[in-house]
């Protein structure tokens, strides 16, 4: 195989043949989120079913395999890539995939992040951060832990806590993602937001998101963050800023406590237009969109030859189908949420 090395941009490595993965509308794609499990330890009322049906674990790549198919999108031009679940940190030996994927950063890879419930941070954060991690997001929905325990089922607030006090503690920058839900946590995003503020975080919020059967009504649970922004605007000043992370939220600075606050908002406002993402499974599911159910079978190209040049036509032949943006739209006649698969598989 021929591995000559050229560049792109800013200087990005690229191998011979690997060329850039640009979209049938001209956004390059440079941002790979890839969930390594579809378990999780937390059954959160919003994302999953009580008891779920996991895939088999003979199905699942090896940490090897997700090694190799990471290292073809740095080649065609991912600068970023963010491990996801489930929860990430609950796969068997996980820390040897993120050791691998830590040592290309400074060659091709920039930046490699983590999405986490914080349930396995205390034990991992140091190991993270000498990994090469150096930022992650932590999932937290509410500081009550009453209130936590309802909206996780098995989730134990104390042991998140101890979790963002390692990583913070280890050097890694955090952020915190809440889930705006309707009659839940509305209230409560004041405190939440001079929580992280108050400990150098930043706070995301995010619109509830139609995906897979769950046991309760998403329509009850959905809360616009127009109307949330609104209610915010009552005891904050809020200001729009450039600021970007390479994700899809939108942030504003808080000027009476200094800090960033971020919206996604999938539903009230569709931020497809700049979109640089694509999502792997930990099957080799390539979904080229969170919001449909269009994929690609990238299993099949990494296991029929060592040799990546079959691997780079097939992720060029998925690249070719990316659509210009989501429609998550719910079936309330049936209340069917929009795209049947659990936020978990995709790893949002």
């Amino acid at each position: 195989m021929n591995t000559r090395v050229g560049t792109i941009g800013n200087a990005l490595p690229l191998v011979a043949g690997a060329d850039p993965m640009i979209d049938p509308f001209g956004r390059a794609v440079t941002y790979l989120r890839v969930s390594v499990t579809d378990r999780c330890d937390f059954r959160c009322t919003y994302c999953m079913a009580e008891n779920m049906t996991f895939l088999p674990k003979k199905d699942l790549l090896t940490l090897e395999e997700l090694d190799r198919l990471c290292s073809a999108f740095i080649a065609k031009g991912v600068r970023k890539i963010r491990l996801t679940g489930g929860e990430p940190l609950v796969r068997k030996n996980i820390m040897y995939l993120v050791r691998q994927l830590g040592q290309k950063i400074g060659s091709g890879l920039d930046e490699l992040t983590l999405t986490t419930n914080g349930s396995q941070l205390a034990r991992n954060a140091e190991e993270l951060y000498d990994c090469g991690v150096r930022r992650i997001n932590v999932s937290l929905d509410t500081l009550d832990p009453d209130k936590f325990r309802k909206i996780t089922r098995w989730g134990d607030f104390a042991k998140v806590m101890e979790g963002i006090d390692a990583a913070q503690k280890a050097g890694l920058k955090v952020k915190l993602n809440a889930v705006a839900l309707k009659d839940f946590n509305d209230a409560e995003m004041p405190e939440l937001l001079r929580f992280a503020h108050g400990r150098g975080m930043d706070l995301t919020v995010i619109e509830t998101m139609p995906m897979g059967e769950i046991e309760e009504d998403r329509t009850d649970q959905y809360l616009p963050l127009s109307k949330l922004r609104a209610d915010l605007e009552d005891q904050f000043t809020l200001a729009d800023i450039d600021y970007q992370t390479g994700g899809p939220a939108r942030y504003v600075r808080v000027e009476e406590t200094g800090g960033r606050l971020g919206f996604i908002t999938p539903m009230t406002h569709n931020f497809c237009e700049s979109c640089n993402r694509v999502r792997l499974t930990c099957t080799g599911t390539l979904y080229m969109c969170l919001g449909q159910n269009d994929a690609a079978d990238l299993r099949a190209a990494l296991r029929a030859t060592e040799d990546d040049a079959l691997l780079h036509a097939a992720i060029d032949e998925a690249i070719t189908r990316k659509p210009k943006g989501h429609d998550f739209i719910i079936d309330r006649t049936h209340n069917r949420p929009a795209v049947a698969r659990h936020m978990s598989v995709t790893g949002g």
